[in-house]
């Protein structure tokens, strides 16, 4: 058997950032190199649409809030489904507060998998900025939920109040500059070469 496969599995690749920093890019290109399922909070929180049109008569912060959350319970179910079979698995999702990720590693040492994280963080500001406006301009019905101006970027952030500037404790992390000109292939390749790092040190400490 292929230990290099065996050491894939199971493990949760957790992506982290914000909206427009190429995070969700990075994912899919991750998720097909290494042939696991990827799960993305935004395919959930893009269905909910309709519920939320249909509750903004009653409280429109309250809508969101409960969607948003609704969205977050989702994706880790899927992603718990996945792991139980014993596969690896990258989750897609801004992991921007703390409990966002003790649920994934709550969910994951049952499974007994392990839970790596990759943060894309845009070293290019503009180029960033340029990201979040052309989605916003040609977000196709999708995505609807997301900021679409550099304006709403910068009301998001203001909400977060810093928050997803929070310590990972052991879990290993990665953070990526999707912005500094590198391919995605390339990146893509940075990834697998750190969880790799990341199994055989575990495995050291098994021993």
């Amino acid at each position: 058997m292929d230990r290099r496969k065996e050491a894939w599995r199971p493990v949760l690749i957790a992506m982290k950032g914000h909206p427009g920093t190429g995070k969700s890019t990075l994912a899919k290109a991750l998720a097909k190199a290494i042939k696991c399922p990827l799960v993305d909070k935004d395919h959930f929180r893009d269905c909910t649409y309709p519920i939320q049109q249909a509750l903004l008569q009653t409280s429109p912060a309250m809508a969101a809030k409960l969607l948003n959350d609704l969205s977050y319970e989702a994706m880790r179910r899927v992603a718990a489904a996945q792991l139980g079979l014993g596969l690896s698995v990258v989750v897609d999702s801004p992991l921007s507060r703390q409990a966002h990720l003790n649920c994934l590693m709550e969910m994951a040492a049952r499974s007994g998998a392990r839970v790596v994280v990759v943060e894309c963080k845009p070293g290019d500001e503009g180029e960033w900025r340029r990201r979040v406006e052309v989605r916003g301009a040609d977000c196709g019905g999708m995505g609807w939920h997301k900021p679409a101006t550099w304006e709403d970027m910068q009301r998001l952030l203001e909400e977060y109040g810093g928050c997803w500037e929070f310590d990972v404790g052991d879990v290993p992390k990665l953070v990526v500059d999707t912005t500094g000109g590198v391919e995605v292939e390339e990146m893509v390749s940075k990834v697998i070469e750190f969880v790799d790092s990341c199994n055989l040190d575990q495995e050291s400490r098994d021993k």
